[in-house]
């Protein structure tokens, strides 16, 4: 038997099928939990989340939830695990905007940065750190931190606020940090 050549009558039909799969993706990955975002943005800063004690609030969003069937499109993104860690960006000297205030993050509690890809944590003694907001499973936004933990919707995974070493879930490897400096009354990245 002879192969047939693809006609209209068959490659039309597979390209309606795959751009609605996509379609229908994209629409279930912007209403699932993990892609929720909270309710406003408050500041100057750009952060989207903060949490303390037992309140959570979500603001993640996942790089890999959106493949909808389209064709083994892969749906995942690069999970930079490092979080810009080594950029310099706003380093010595003063130059570059401040991530946020030491007042914005709660004391035993973070902030969510999402657009900066850094959950900035505060112990009770003050002590400010900085962590990916990728978790390290499968490279979703983590969303809250509440209970010294900082959560990932999408499996479970939940990690040290202190430490960023994994706590629950399937996570195995920590979050890495991201080197901050606080001056006066503000954070940025070191």
């Amino acid at each position: 038997m002879t192969p047939e050549a693809p006609t209209r009558r068959t490659i039309v039909p597979g390209i309606a099928v795959t751009v609605a799969a996509g379609a229908v993706g994209y629409v279930v990955a912007d209403h699932s939990d993990a892609a929720k975002s909270s309710s406003g943005r408050s500041g100057d800063y750009g952060r989207t989340s903060a949490a303390a004690g037992g309140s959570g609030s979500s603001a993640g969003s996942a790089g890999s939830a959106g493949s909808g069937g389209s064709g083994g499109s892969g749906g995942s993104e690069s999970s930079d695990a490092s979080g810009g860690s080594g950029s310099g960006a706003g380093g010595s000297g003063g130059k570059g905007a401040p991530l946020a205030r030491v007042g914005d993050v709660p004391a035993d509690g973070g902030l969510i940065l999402e657009d900066a890809g850094i959950v900035l944590t505060r112990d009770a003694a003050g002590s400010v750190q900085g962590f990916s907001n990728v978790c390290t499973h499968q490279g979703c936004s983590v969303n809250a931190v509440s209970k010294g933990r900082i959560r990932c919707p999408c499996h479970g995974s939940a990690f040290d606020t202190r430490t960023g070493q994994p706590v629950a879930g399937p996570a195995k490897a920590p979050l890495p940090t991201v080197a901050v400096t606080v001056r006066g009354d503000e954070i940025f990245p070191a």
